[in-house]
């Protein structure tokens, strides 16, 4: 690991300060992912910012019925929140997923959010990749690719994101509360708060230099009843998954009101199933209708030379997870 600078600041004011005054500061809350990175040498940043301290660590509740979960709140504490495993139940059934128990313990929700991906040609430093060293080519297009991207990718990068959370999150239409150095603050839509590799591969959200995460905002309920987060890995625990589906249904008068369905483990950000979700929408939670929703949502996936199982299994995968989401109360 090489030589940093170590800051502790005591608020918010202090943290921006610190961050604005030594060019590559990186912000540190549970460091479960940015210190692997550091002892790796795939990240090399000059000064660290300890922001786990700062107030951003509670749950409150909206007039309007939804949620605000602090970004500097660990996982384990928020995935067995009361509020959390009764109103957002696919939430905590995919943070509860992910990992171990000790990691969840130290991790952060917005430490989470900004977790980077674990293709191993990034973590390899005699490799090439354009995410690490931007103009250097991706050794996974024509490498060892069997877990890698079936949607988003070009030919600058095909590494997937690997989150648990955030499937949940694209899922259930969150947004992402930031603040900037100066003290203004802005809210992003979840979709559109990670990126697709693009022209800028090396970039994996939309966040400005210095910004924070303060908070996650989650809209009203509505999947209480019937949802399912399933996730396929190679070994059943600690692992990360090849394929996840995050389902959410609301139920009214025997068919779907509204449906939330995202997947991990096939692109560069959390891949939010939109076609599917308006496709299900008014119609019977049919096994007939699940099966058409996930062709519909794997039609267009463009496989790479050893991934074309994630198809098949991609399609059974989304069936299953509407099915038992259904099934949970039915």
């Amino acid at each position: 690991m090489r030589p940093f600078i170590y800051i502790h600041p005591q608020n918010e004011k202090e943290a921006f300060t610190a961050a604005l005054a030594t060019e590559n500061s990186k912000y540190l809350g549970g460091g479960t992912n940015l210190l692997d990175l550091m002892k790796e040498d795939v990240e090399r940043p000059s000064q660290l910012v300890e922001i786990a301290d700062l107030n951003f660590n509670k749950i409150s509740e909206h007039e309007s019925g939804g949620y605000t979960i602090g970004a500097m709140l660990s996982n384990a504490d928020t995935a067995n929140h009361q509020k959390i495993r009764e109103n957002y139940p696919l939430l905590s059934m995919a943070m509860l997923s992910a990992a171990t128990a000790q990691i969840r313990n130290m991790a952060t929700n917005g430490g989470n959010l900004l977790q980077r991906t674990r293709c191993p040609y990034f973590f390899e430093t005699s490799m090439p990749c354009n995410k690490r060293e931007p103009g250097t080519g991706c050794g996974a297009l024509n490498g060892m690719n069997s877990q890698h991207a079936i949607f988003g990718w070009n030919e600058k990068c095909i590494a997937v994101n690997p989150s648990d959370m955030c499937v949940a999150l694209a899922a259930l239409d969150a947004k992402v509360l930031v603040q900037k150095p100066e003290g203004d603050s802005r809210t992003i839509d979840f979709k559109n708060f990670h990126r697709l590799p693009e022209d800028k591969p090396e970039l994996d959200n939309s966040l400005e230099p210095n910004e924070l995460i303060t908070a996650i905002e989650l809209p009203e309920p509505m999947f209480s009843d019937h949802y399912d987060y399933l996730k396929i890995r190679e070994r059943s625990s600690y692992a990360f998954a090849l394929i996840s589906v995050a389902a959410g249904l609301q139920i009214k008068d025997g068919s779907i009101a509204k449906a939330g369905l995202a997947m991990g483990g096939v692109a560069h950000k959390p891949w939010k199933l939109t076609a599917s979700e308006e496709f299900l929408t008014g119609k019977k939670p049919t096994s007939e209708n699940f099966k058409k929703a996930a062709e519909l949502a794997m039609k267009d996936a463009r496989p790479l030379s050893d991934n074309s199982y994630k198809i098949e299994i991609g399609i059974k995968a989304i069936e299953r997870a509407l099915t038992q989401a259904f099934e949970r109360k039915a």
